[in-house]
């Protein structure tokens, strides 16, 4: 039986182990974990590979989207016996992790917006700039139990979601990739379709508008290390290892929030022992504060938002939480306007949410 298990290099005292497993379809999976993943494999089928979509250029918007009509038949709220994120059981029909026993998984999208070998589009459209998807797709999968949060695991798995984290930036960036986005979407009101608790991670052939801006706003000059200080007073709601979790001004969301390092860094690859173990505490400490202002499981995107492959030097690193709650029971609905301007109106003052989650 042919493994491949590798030690990763990490900032921390644990070790970490990475092995790398091919799928029957051709899809990679990787197995993280303290202890070395030498479980042998399951049987599993080999399915229909499919290979993305194409990238079509707004002409008036000026970005980009991604069009993948085989995403319109994907597995869609499963039952819990049939959670396609646990770990397989002998002699019952495979999951998408082949295994009985796993601590963390990644594995390829099996229905991806984006793939390395993805075909060019061929036909042509008047006025529409088309490029190939050739991005790359991948879910994360924090852990075997079925139900949990990032609040509920413990901070050695959220320290081990970081190194997952930090081993596929690394591994998507060589690949050629410009952008890379780790990514949460949490509850049903997000449109979540799987509820074993997981993350996606998508690596992109071009860097998004929203990012375009943010590098040349950090070009410029901006500074988000000096303005964080100035807003300690009223912002802040709580801080660890070198990183703030706070309002910021700005905020489009009730209750958004972004964890920040105290020192510009570009990723999380950048950060040192500390401050991995204070970014692993905050993503569970706001996850569970969260939770407890709301009195429920609070729906939300939450999004890692690293450098560009080629704009390192000056861009600051956050992770920003987008709740879709203004209230325990009260959805934030986007309205026309804000789809049609992409100027929103922000129901709660990020000064409160500041206060409020502090106090919690």
């Amino acid at each position: 039986m042919s493994m491949e298990i590798i030690e990763l290099d990490s900032a921390l005292p644990e070790t970490v182990y990475r092995r790398r497993h091919l799928k029957a379809d051709g899809r990679e999976l990787f197995l993280y974990g303290y202890e070395q993943p030498c479980l042998e494999a399951l049987p599993e089928m080999a399915d229909e590979r499919r290979f993305g979509g194409e990238l079509r250029h707004h002409p008036l918007r000026q970005d980009w989207s991604i069009y993948a009509a085989a995403r319109q038949n994907r597995t869609y709220k499963p039952s819990a016996a049939n959670d396609p994120l646990a770990p397989s059981v002998s002699g019952n029909p495979s999951t998408e992790i082949p295994f009985e026993h796993f601590e963390l998984a990644v594995f390829d999208n099996r229905f991806p917006g984006m793939h390395p070998e993805t075909d060019h589009p061929v036909d042509n459209i008047s006025g529409v700039h088309k490029e190939q998807a050739n991005g790359k797709c991948e879910v994360i999968v924090y852990a075997p139990d079925q139900t949990g949060s990032i609040a509920t695991l413990t901070q050695a798995q959220r320290l081990l979601l970081l190194r997952a984290w930090i081993d596929r930036y690394e591994a998507l960036f060589a690949a050629g990739h410009k952008f890379i986005l780790p990514f949460e979407n949490r509850g049903d009101e997000v449109g979540v379709t799987l509820h074993h608790p997981h993350g996606q991670i998508y690596a992109f052939p071009f860097v998004p508008a929203v990012q375009q801006k943010a590098v040349e706003a950090f070009e410029s000059g901006y500074e988000l290390a000096s303005e964080m200080q100035a807003w300690t007073q009223g912002y802040n709601i709580c801080s660890a290892g070198g990183l703030s979790a706070f309002a910021p001004p700005f905020a489009r969301y009730p209750y958004e929030v972004w964890l920040a390092p105290h020192t510009r860094r570009a990723g999380p690859w950048a950060f040192n022992a500390e401050e991995l173990e204070g970014f692993a505490f905050l993503l569970g400490e706001i996850t569970r504060r969260y939770d407890t202002f709301f009195g429920r499981t609070c729906p939300y995107m939450l999004s890692l938002q690293a450098a560009p492959a080629e704009h390192q030097d000056t861009f600051h690193f956050t992770a920003q939480f987008y709740p879709i709650l203004r209230g325990p029971e009260r959805l934030k609905y986007f309205a026309c306007v804000e789809h049609a301007t992409n100027v929103y109106t922000v129901d709660v003052m990020p000064e409160e949410t500041a206060r409020v989650l502090r106090d919690i």
